[in-house]
């Protein structure tokens, strides 16, 4: 019998003890789905495993959920309609259920108790020990049924995403504070509006049905299409999981390493610099710059730019938004840059919406920006060349 997962052997230690006390040879906990009976975990010295199905309309379960049997029955053999089902040909003679309800008020299954023998001890005293065993049952599987429900949700979302191509891509222009130029862009995944999720939660639901690597390079390819189209450089995101793997090593390679900007998140948590350096090394050696995004709302700037030596820091918008009237953000965001300058990296404001923020971070040696003031994530074809710093936008 394969091995139980943590949560089917607390079930199945609720089900040993509906045995002991009840003294039947078999316990199970059953799963309904409207047309199958399947017997999650069994509880029995017989051979029948963890798994098993039967047809539900034909089942004691059901027949007792409809009223047409009652609970307990400690003589299967005094009820014409169970002796006319499957179970009493397999040779059950007494039998015990109640339903298992979720929080929600919907009934999951069946807690049961069979004997192959008639029991007339079997009586409402017995049903009431089910029922708190039941409940029991169901605060332990509901976690993992909500992580269920919530898979097959996810997965009705992403796999038809994946099967058209993944996400939407646009680009965010980065411009020079000093100059309005812009330099390059970072590519940035929209997903349907009516999921009402921000990209990060996306892929995080991604990696819940094991999809984060596929949607990631799904991302990345989009991303890539646009090189022929834009000038300067374009940054993309990818999660050290998926740097990690064979196809998002293999990816990264093919493209033209000197126009990309690679971008990991200061939030991501690193448990192994040297495999990190080790994956980026012949990257970074073709050409590939490193930029480490979210500095200054992680919980590890300083271990994670030192030790990575990035070509780019990229200062997260809640240390940029209001930096202009703010004398605490300014120091934050001067600090960073001197951070920088020992590492030898260029700094990216990101969040720039107000032109007073935009002309007062050059003066704390910002180099680059990005933000709304610019332009939000657009497509190719409407990104400019040349930003001004304030007022309004030049004409296209």
């Amino acid at each position: 019998m394969p091995e139980r997962s943590e949560t089917a052997q607390q079930v199945a230690d609720l089900l040993r003890t509906a045995r002991q006390s009840l003294g039947v040879g078999l316990a199970f906990l059953s799963r309904l789905d409207g047309t199958v009976q399947h017997l999650e975990v069994v509880e029995t010295e017989l051979h029948l495993p963890d798994g098993t199905t039967y047809p539900q309309e034909t089942s004691f379960c059901q027949a007792i959920l409809d009223g047409t049997l009652p609970p307990v029955m400690s003589d299967v053999t005094q009820f014409p309609i169970a002796m006319a089902l499957p179970g009493a040909e397999m040779g059950l003679r007494s039998f015990i259920s109640v339903p298992v309800q979720l929080s929600d008020g919907s009934v999951y299954g069946t807690f049961c108790g069979a004997g192959t023998a008639a029991d007339p001890r079997l009586n409402d005293r017995d049903l009431a020990l089910m029922q708190v065993l039941a409940r029991a049952a169901a605060l332990v599987i509901e976690p993992d049924i909500r992580q269920q429900r919530r898979n097959a949700a996810i997965e009705s979302r992403l796999r038809p995403l994946l099967q058209r191509g993944g996400p939407v891509v646009l680009l965010q222009p980065i411009v020079d504070l000093a100059s309005g130029r812009r330099v390059g862009s970072e590519a940035l995944s929209r997903f349907p509006q009516e999921w009402d999720q921000a990209p990060d939660e996306c892929f995080a639901d991604a990696e819940w049905i094991g999809e984060r690597e596929n949607l990631e390079i799904a991302a990345l390819r989009q991303a890539a299409a646009y090189l022929p189209e834009v000038s300067g450089y374009i940054a993309m995101n990818i999660s050290q999981a998926t740097l990690y793997t064979r196809a998002g090593q293999e990816f990264l390679a093919g493209l033209p390493l000197d126009r990309i900007v690679l971008e990991l998140s200061e939030h991501d948590r690193v448990d192994d610099y040297d495999r990190l350096r080790a994956v980026l090394a012949p990257l970074r050696a073709g050409g590939m710059r490193l930029a480490i995004d979210d500095v200054g709302a992680g919980f590890s700037s300083l271990r994670h730019i030192v030790a990575t030596s990035p070509d780019v820091i990229k200062l997260d918008r809640s240390i940029v938004d209001g930096v202009a009237a703010d004398a605490v953000l300014a120091v934050a965001v001067h600090a960073l840059v001197e951070l920088a300058g020992a590492v030898g990296a260029k700094v990216v404001a990101e969040g720039i919406e107000t032109a007073a923020d935009a002309t007062t971070l050059p003066g704390l040696g910002v180099d680059l920006g990005q933000g709304w003031h610019f332009d939000r994530a657009t497509t190719a074809a409407d990104l400019r060349d040349e930003y001004v710093l304030t007022g309004a936008l030049l004409p296209r």
